[in-house]
């Protein structure tokens, strides 16, 4: 007997044929002798439009009644599986995220797990009952409902997997499993049968949109065996795991791409020290994130600095830079939001040369120029012009060997 916890995203119960596919995946686990938890989103396009009538509501909205509405589209669909799951003679129960319960910190909207008691939920397990826990949510200290951020069910899933103490995490989503790259740009895209934690976050940070970032975070910090499965076909999916695990390590596994990046540029900054902290200090308390950073060689005490930052956070930047103007020293600036950061991915890069050659070789000769480079132990990112995107990434993956044969 093996303790499961399977999660099912938006796409996967978006309506009531799919919610019965479900209780069809989850009976199968059962019917193996295994104890079963499911974690469920709302039902696809449910919660932007529950987000939809907050704004349309107030524009300046109380965060812990924004939870208290959009936290209502997963209790829709926990309610729905259990009275399904009941209908085929399988005992189960629908958990609110309050009820389990899963307590988080007091961060409205954006909520990290604190802990989960899990008494409950593996006595019922025990005697053969499913739990089926809604996702994306939680309680805060002051007893009110959080949630957790887009991609937050996810995250519920692997940290009700690491609090059960579960053999296995299976996340169902509309995907079966995790390619090389998007295969809707690069046809060739193969489906990987593993992938180490480390290049899953980087490619989930890096713009895969496979998994969300904090469960990987969770699942590496937990050692939690995490799959990557398709809710409509039944075929093995990709697992996650530790590097141990892998036996051939490719030295690149995989290329992600994300088109929310936009790029500014301070021209003729004073450099003297602290300079830095004067332009990203204030950037940092306006809760806007500076990714690749790229500072000139200082010419009569005069230098340019480069950075990149999600594309929806432009206009605030741009806002905060002309309001310290004065201060920071810069002459001029520039930007751009027509641009896209293209990275190469894999733990084969620790021990192989050359591979960011190859990157900027393979990008010259077919005229692309690259605008920003930024590196890691496992990955290379560049900053390139979004009209090169597809041209790029194809070029790329045929370059490092990816291509399905």
């Amino acid at each position: 007997m093996a303790r499961i916890v399977q999660k099912f995203g938006g796409t996967s119960v978006a309506n009531m044929d799919r919610i019965r596919n479900v209780a069809c995946l989850v009976k199968k686990e059962v019917d193996a002798g295994n104890q079963v938890a499911v974690v469920l989103s709302a039902m696809s396009g449910v919660t932007n439009q529950l987000v939809a009538y907050c704004q349309d509501a107030a524009q300046l909205y109380d965060p812990c009644e924004y939870d208290a509405v959009v936290s209502t589209g997963e209790q829709v669909t926990v309610g729905l599986l259990a009275i399904l799951l009941q209908s085929m003679g399988i005992p189960a129960r629908s958990w609110a995220g309050w009820q389990v319960p899963i307590h988080t910190d007091d961060a409205h909207s954006r909520a990290r797990i604190v802990n989960i008691e899990t008494d409950q939920i593996l006595s019922r397990m025990a005697a053969g009952e499913v739990s089926v826990v809604a996702g994306f949510q939680g309680i805060g200290p002051d007893g009110r409902v959080t949630t957790l951020g887009r991609g937050g069910s996810d995250t519920s899933a692997v940290a009700l997997a690491a609090a059960l103490d579960a053999d296995r995490c299976d996340i169902y989503t509309d995907v079966d499993g995790v390619y090389t790259t998007d295969p809707r740009i690069v046809p060739k895209a193969r489906k990987l049968p593993r992938v180490t934690y480390e290049e899953m976050l980087e490619m989930a940070s890096l713009g895969a949109k496979v998994l969300q970032t904090r469960s990987v975070e969770m699942a590496m910090k937990y050692r939690v065996n995490l799959q990557v499965r398709s809710s409509f076909e039944d075929i093995p999916g990709t697992l996650v795991c530790d590097e141990e695990d892998i036996v051939e390590k490719e030295v690149v596994s995989g290329i992600a791409y994300s088109r929310d990046e936009a790029k500014v540029t301070l021209q003729g900054v004073k450099d003297h020290p602290g300079v830095a902290a004067t332009i990203f200090g204030p950037l940092a308390e306006n809760n806007i994130n500076v990714d690749m950073i790229v500072q000139n060689v200082s010419e009569q005490g005069h230098t340019d600095l480069t950075f990149t930052l999600p594309r929806t956070d432009l206009p605030r930047a741009l806002d905060v830079l002309e309001k310290i103007r004065t201060v920071a020293g810069y002459r001029n600036l520039t930007h751009s939001d027509t641009v896209v950061k293209v990275s190469i991915i894999g733990v084969g890069m620790r021990t192989h040369a050359g591979v960011a050659q190859k990157m900027f070789s393979t990008l010259a000769e077919r005229g692309i120029n690259i605008l920003v480079i930024s590196t890691s132990e496992i990955k290379v990112s560049v900053l390139i012009e979004e009209e090169y995107t597809e041209l790029a990434l194809r070029a790329l993956h045929t370059a490092y060997g990816l291509d399905v044969h």
